[in-house]
């Protein structure tokens, strides 16, 4: 059975202030198949596993494809790692059009978070324009396949399925146009990979994700758990969140 994963996403939010948040999380409870993972400003990451413990990962919100090099204020997959970091969001919406992040860049920053030992969270997503052209499906499928590098394991990869219309905008699409990309992201993932791997790999759905929504959100086919933004700020938000994917 696949793991559930409730990821929460700080992006460019968050003081030491926050950790306070942080601590409140860990004593939510949560069922022994669901991980919660927080990703803070790497500011934060090494005090983040600190006041975490156990009780929940944390992880990077991108790196460099390189180890180590002449790269001014990027941060690499081994720092990442030695900060306390099991994952790192990679392909993330906002990187992609903020930084102008191509598959390529994506699946070579996968692969350095691979060396180092981290699980890459691949985020994957469709502009308004695209889903209203009714090309959702084939921009999901060339970024999955431009993405990921062939060496995919149960182990290493994550997949976030997050609508770029509907990050942080409170619009959510439909649960039928939920379930049918999440339905497709799991047939190609398992044509290309194989079903050992490919029914493994959990998928995650992210896009204005809340308390209010979270449990039939959960309940659509091949929906594994959420990268949440702005509701996981909060702990008794993302709590209430954790808690619906626990029931899920």
């Amino acid at each position: 059975m696949r793991r559930k994963l409730a990821a929460g996403n700080w992006k460019m939010n968050g003081t030491a202030a926050a950790l306070s948040e942080l601590e409140a999380l860990g004593k939510v409870p949560q069922a022994a198949g669901t991980d919660v993972l927080i990703c803070p400003p790497a500011t934060l990451l090494s005090r983040a596993k600190n006041v975490a413990g156990e009780a929940v990962l944390v992880g990077g919100q991108d790196c460099h494809a390189s180890q180590s090099g002449a790269h001014t204020g990027d941060i690499s997959a081994g720092m990442l790692k030695d900060a306390g970091a099991s994952h790192v969001i990679l392909g993330h919406s906002e990187r992609r059009e903020d930084h102008g992040e191509t598959d390529a860049d994506v699946a070579a920053k996968t692969r350095a978070a691979w060396q180092a030992g981290l699980v890459a969270v691949v985020c994957l997503g469709e502009s308004l324009e695209e889903r209203e052209a009714g090309n959702t499906l084939a921009v999901i499928g060339a970024q999955l396949a431009g993405s990921l590098p062939d060496d995919v394991t149960t182990e290493n990869l994550v997949i976030a399925y997050e609508p770029i219309w509907a990050i942080g905008t409170g619009k959510v699409p439909t649960l039928a146009q939920i379930g049918e990309v999440h339905d497709f992201m799991r047939t190609t993932l398992t044509e290309r990979f194989g079903a050992a791997i490919g029914d493994a790999l959990p998928l995650l759905y992210g896009g204005s994700v809340k308390p209010g929504n979270a449990a039939e959100i959960f309940a659509v086919s091949n929906v594994d758990g959420a990268l949440v933004g702005g509701a996981s700020l909060k702990a008794a938000d993302f709590g209430a969140i954790i808690t619906a994917l626990d029931a899920a």
